[in-house]
């Protein structure tokens, strides 16, 4: 497709309206704006609880942000901001808001459409579409709305700007983070006590992760009751994660957005996944994918990514648990062993070596 027409310097927005993981699996997309119009102004249009994974990101010169749950004034106050503020908007979803603040911003806007009446009055407003596709992997979906700019691919993700922070241990260490946002993407307590305790026969400290919310917080005490491991759960922002990250000898984690994070640092990465396809959601290595995850497998290797599975006939379900609800217990992952997961994390040891 040829490339789109825009002026020598271009004001630019990209609409990312989704959660953190979603959010650091745009910035392959900034990072090919920003290739494609290195003298351009470009920005980011996101939740106010997710600007911190694009923070000290060098493809970006403001990060425009809107409250989770707002009211109508603020959405209607950041109609007014966005009016014809742009040369380009670019929304990274098919939803209707995104695709609505994108038009609103720029005469050209571009975003992916579905197959249905309401994509095709969509491509009415827009200058250039990508059509939906199904078991397409969120980082290919972004990589598509390039090739709709006719600008060349950056595949590479952009963590956040490590930054420095106390305490950072000295030596070797490794980092388990082991709550995710939802129940049903939770594996076992004892399964995470059993790997600290591992790690720390070879040799390792073994660092904590997680966030502040006292939710959280109350599932790590659980968690990690008597597990010899230094936490610092609540302790650290996005920068400072970043950091302690890259300097790891191996990260372990669910599929949450910190496992995208430790994988787009460069940390040799094991990824414990259940009912989630790794073929639209598996981590994305930090020297891009050199070919796509399969639905299922023991151990799958890409890059620096170990993705883990305990597969049943119905794995990938691509739904919320057994129960189908957020709060729901996945029987693949309860039946994950610690010694499955050992023999991914000795593998990832064994490649930092």
């Amino acid at each position: 497709m040829s490339r789109i027409d825009l002026p020598a310097r271009p004001r630019i927005l990209v609409v990312a309206l989704r959660r953190l993981g979603d959010v650091l699996l745009t910035t392959p997309l900034i990072a090919s704006l920003r290739k494609a119009w290195p003298e351009a102004s470009i920005e980011a249009l996101v939740f106010a609880d997710t600007a911190g994974i694009l923070a000290g990101n060098p493809d970006l010169d403001g990060v425009v942000t809107l409250p989770a749950r707002r009211t109508f004034a603020q959405s209607v106050s950041l109609a007014m901001k966005l009016w014809r503020r742009y040369d380009l908007a670019i929304s990274t979803q098919s939803g209707d808001r995104p695709t609505f603040f994108a038009v609103l911003a720029s005469r050209h806007a571009v975003a992916p459409v579905e197959a249905r009446a309401s994509g095709t009055l969509k491509t009415r407003f827009l200058t250039r579409t990508v059509p939906v596709a199904a078991g397409v992997h969120r980082v290919e979906e972004m990589l598509r709305l390039a090739d709709a700019l006719g600008i060349e691919r950056a595949p590479r993700l952009r963590p956040p700007a490590a930054l420095p922070f106390e305490g950072k241990p000295a030596g070797d260490y490794a980092v388990i983070h082991a709550a995710p946002m939802f129940r049903y993407k939770q594996w076992t307590a004892q399964g995470w006590r059993d790997i600290a305790a591992s790690l720390r026969a070879r040799g390792l400290t073994v660092i904590a992760t997680g966030g502040p919310a006292a939710d959280e917080r109350a599932y790590l005490d659980d968690v990690w009751r008597g597990a010899e491991v230094t936490r610092f759960d609540g302790k650290l922002n996005w920068g400072q994660l970043s950091g302690l990250l890259a300097g790891a000898k191996v990260f372990v984690g669910p599929d949450t957005s910190v496992t995208h994070l430790a994988a787009a640092a460069g940390c040799p990465t094991v990824a414990l996944f259940g009912p989630t396809d790794p073929r639209l959601w598996g981590p994305w290595p930090s020297g891009g994918l050199s070919a796509p995850w399969a639905d299922t497998g023991a151990v799958q290797q890409r890059g620096n990514v170990w993705l883990v599975q305990h597969a049943f006939p119905c794995t990938p379900c691509q739904l919320e648990g057994c129960e189908r609800r957020l709060e729901s217990y996945s029987a693949c992952l309860d039946a994950l062993t610690p010694q499955q997961v050992m023999v991914a994390i000795d593998a990832a040891l064994g490649s930092r070596r």
